[in-house]
């Protein structure tokens, strides 16, 4: 099980962003990502077991060596803010066919209801301590909502104390980008995505 420990933060000034990225990670792929959403809102009855959704994300992109990927990627994730911290219970699968995935979805009685698209580049940027994994940081245009950096923590816990040890690698990576934690967006994309809509 993966718990996924992220912030994201709206910039203004996504070169030099990704300059700082490039001097600290590994350059990690370019990628297109379609999402859809599906909730059971639409029919007016709220589902308390996924209130985030099922997310279909088409995505597609360039590997760090030049090779092409493609695929689609199922999600759902129960979700908990702590200190501007995400912390999502997340699972995730693969589909082979989308059109009779989202026919199940409809036959459980769940709608497309938000898109989200966005593009850019990830970077994995590395611990400083042995045995901590990775920080992926993904620059993003974000489309409608603009430019967006996503600082994402895949760990095996979710305890007090790896949350902590989490937020202030994520805190500590700011401060390395020159980012000021004022600029820290905790809204759900989807939250956005609507209050835009109305």
């Amino acid at each position: 099980m993966a718990f996924e420990i992220e912030l994201k933060v709206r910039l203004e000034n996504p070169d030099q962003i990704k300059l700082r990225l490039s001097a600290l990670g590994t350059y990690y792929h370019s990628y297109e990502k379609s999402d859809i959403y599906w909730f059971r809102s639409k029919s007016g009855v709220e589902n308390s077991l996924l209130p985030s959704g099922v997310r279909i994300r088409q995505e597609r992109g360039l590997d760090a060596d030049g090779s092409a990927y493609e695929t689609v990627i199922v999600t759902y994730k129960i979700k908990q803010l702590m200190d501007k911290i995400e912390i999502n219970d997340e699972r995730e699968f693969i589909v082979s066919d989308v059109q009779v995935f989202e026919e199940l979805l409809r036959r459980l009685g769940l709608d497309p209801d938000i898109q989200k698209e966005k593009q850019g580049w990830a970077w994995n940027i590395p611990p400083e301590t042995a045995g901590q994994p990775p920080i992926l940081a993904e620059l993003s245009m974000v489309k409608n909502l603009g430019w967006f950096l996503e600082l994402e923590i895949i760990a095996s816990s979710n305890s007090g104390q790896v949350a902590e040890e989490s937020r202030k690698r994520l805190f500590s990576l700011l401060e390395k980008l020159e980012i000021p934690a004022k600029q820290i967006e905790s809204r759900p994309y989807t939250q956005m995505l609507r209050e835009l809509a109305r």
